[in-house]
């Protein structure tokens, strides 16, 4: 179910950057928000792999230093920090919630119990920095089309192949856009083919 209304904007949602979307920092991008309080909201950008692999992030940890799975770039802000998400069936004791089966981790007690455990790329994901807005911010840039906001689920939250991520989703709002015109897409093709698009 998607949406653009700033009302539906809530920790395990997520969104979908806009094609009109110019800022280079969340161009493309599918953002899971963590965290959506009176103080602001924060995300972490799901598709954005860097080349640093795990056991250079989480060095100090001994159960990491054979990790070459890479770290994500959660997002611009204080990119030092590093937060992750795990993908869980069974319910974790002191570990925030975010959505069924996705759990934040953001303490260095937290990583050092979960990294212990050992847990496979396709259900632990590390995150550098993370996105912030303040809520009238955010609120604004959904009223003027910048996001689409989708309720998130733990399969696209660690999805095999995060780079087409965002392909996938936008994909996803063209069709129900389309869907809610049924000469739509034969009007976007022939303007397309007359080169007036």
């Amino acid at each position: 179910m998607q949406s653009q209304n700033p009302e539906d904007l809530s920790a395990g949602k997520l969104l979908v950057a806009s094609r009109a979307l110019a800022d280079p920092n969340f161009a493309e991008t599918v953002v899971l928000l963590v965290r959506c309080d009176a103080e602001g909201v924060v995300g972490l950008i799901l598709n954005r792999r860097t080349n640093i692999p795990l056991s250079r992030v989480l060095e100090q940890f001994e159960s990491a230093k054979d990790r070459s799975d890479p770290a994500y770039l959660g997002g611009p802000v204080e990119t030092p920090a590093v937060f992750a998400l795990l993908r869980s069936t069974a319910k974790l004791d002191g570990v925030e919630q975010i959505l069924s089966g996705v759990y934040l981790i953001s303490t260095k007690t937290l990583f050092e119990k979960v990294i212990s455990g050992r847990p496979g790329p396709g259900i632990f994901h590390v995150y550098l920095g993370y996105a912030g807005w303040s809520n009238d911010q955010l609120r604004k840039e959904v009223e003027l089309g910048s996001w689409f906001i989708f309720q998130g689920d733990a399969r696209t939250v660690f999805d095999s192949d995060p780079d087409s991520l965002w392909r996938q989703m936008i994909q996803k709002t063209e069709l129900k856009l389309a869907g809610s015109d049924p000469h739509a897409l034969e009007r976007f093709d022939a303007k397309l083919q007359l080169g007036s698009w």
